[in-house]
């Protein structure tokens, strides 16, 4: 009976430290894709900021309520609005964002291969 017991407690120590990692590692994810108001061009996870450090234990205390990943960037967006993610959604006012690059690499491809076709 002691050797249950003992095994027990085990499983139910080593299941919630399980938990306590799953919820470090969506910490790091989300707070490398929240951009640091104050700083230039650095996330929150690399930031120093005061404003960083803020934002890094709000992500914290919103995975120890529950919040999933998505709730968590939609209420940034809400309250930062959308330009706080690295990584944007595809919506009416992202698309010349999303489809630039495309098209970037779509024109360069065509004038080399004109410039290719026309030079013999």
């Amino acid at each position: 009976m002691k050797i249950l017991k003992l095994f027990l407690i085990i499983f139910f120590i080593f299941s919630f430290n399980h938990l306590n990692a799953n919820n470090e590692e969506m910490k790091i994810k989300i707070t490398k894709n929240l951009r640091c108001l104050v700083c230039q061009g650095q996330s929150v996870y690399d930031s120093d900021s005061e404003f960083a450090n803020s934002l890094k234990v709000l992500v914290d205390k919103k995975l120890e309520k529950g919040f999933s990943e998505t709730q968590i960037y939609d209420y940034f967006k809400d309250k930062y609005g959308e330009w706080i993610l690295y990584d944007p959604e595809l919506n009416k006012n992202t698309y010349l964002l999303w489809l630039l690059p495309i098209l970037i690499f779509l024109i360069g491809g065509a004038i080399i291969f004109k410039s290719f076709i026309f030079k013999k």
